[in-house]
């Protein structure tokens, strides 16, 4: 079975699937709302934005490095799985090179990151070095977030709070109300990614003991938490317009509304693969609202 697998993908393209390169753009999206925000305070900063970029990048593929390769230790996925084939569970990749990968781009990260220390001062260390450590902590370690119910959390503040004022911060040098807002609906949305993934493997979850909040509190709570996070998404672009920005191009991210509706009716009627384009279109949502908002604060 494992032999059949590998004849059809190369150790490159495994590396690049390991990579999961439609899960990259949440990386991407607190980077530029939070640079998106310093171009309207007139504090942008190209070669940190640029930094910060590569680092949020890196991080997010070191992350799914130790995924594939716990979740393949633990048990948690095996090659009939629901969701899209993995690196070392499938054969191609051993545990011994994906270890080194994940030392490779975590070392490389932590690296590039010593000049947004040299920029921003001990607290960008603090957040660099967590932002690591929840890396590897999500899937590894003796208390897995993901497995324990606060991978959701964890998302939500890395890729929300995290990412985005981070990136401000390198550039701006001080954090604003505006950017801690802003960067609400980026990890909201994000997080939404994990929510899809969650309900869409919660029965496999359950079995290998898994306990994502879709285990815990089960389909319903998941579909709401789905809902709630988008809700809260598209309330923030009134708080940023009554506030802060007094101008119409803030709504901009409505214009996404639309594929938020199809989505919400999505996890309420599939289920199993079914849910696979949900996550890819989720995903894609989270990408249009970060290019709509950013577009809004700049016009």
């Amino acid at each position: 079975m494992i032999q059949s697998h590998t004849n059809t993908i190369t150790k490159f393209d495994a590396w690049i699937l390991a990579s999961r390169p439609r899960t990259l753009p949440a990386a991407v999206m607190p980077v530029i709302v939070g640079s998106s925000i310093a171009v309207f305070h007139n504090k942008f900063n190209l070669l940190p934005a640029l930094v910060a970029l590569f680092c949020s990048l890196l991080i997010q593929i070191g992350t799914n490095f130790v995924n594939d390769l716990f979740d393949f230790l633990h048990g948690t996925d095996k090659i009939d799985r629901v969701g899209p084939q993995r690196a070392v569970t499938s054969g191609i990749i051993s545990t011994k090179e994906m270890k080194l990968g994940i030392l490779f781009v975590f070392g490389l990260s932590f690296f590039l990151g010593l000049y947004l220390v040299y920029i921003g001062g001990w607290l960008i260390l603090i957040l660099g070095i967590l932002s690591i450590l929840a890396g590897i902590a999500y899937t590894a370690g003796p208390f897995p977030l993901a497995y324990n119910g606060l991978g959701d959390i964890a998302s939500f503040l890395f890729f929300g709070l995290v990412g985005t004022v981070g990136t401000y911060y390198v550039q701006a040098g001080n954090v604003t109300a505006l950017v801690f807002w802003s960067s609400v609906p980026v990890g909201a949305l994000i997080t939404n990614i994990l929510v899809v993934n969650n309900y869409r493997d919660r029965e496999e979850d359950r079995s290998n003991g898994k306990n994502t909040l879709a285990v815990l509190f089960g389909e319903k709570f998941t579909r709401i938490q789905y809902v709630f996070f988008m809700i809260v998404s598209y309330s923030i672009v009134f708080i940023v317009y009554f506030t802060y920005k007094n101008d119409l191009f803030v709504f901009l991210p409505l214009l996404s509304l639309p594929l938020s509706i199809k989505l919400i009716k999505m996890i309420f009627t599939l289920r199993g693969r079914e849910l696979n384009k949900t996550l890819e279109l989720t995903a894609k949502l989270s990408a249009i609202y970060a290019f709509l908002f950013a577009a809004g604060i700049l016009l």
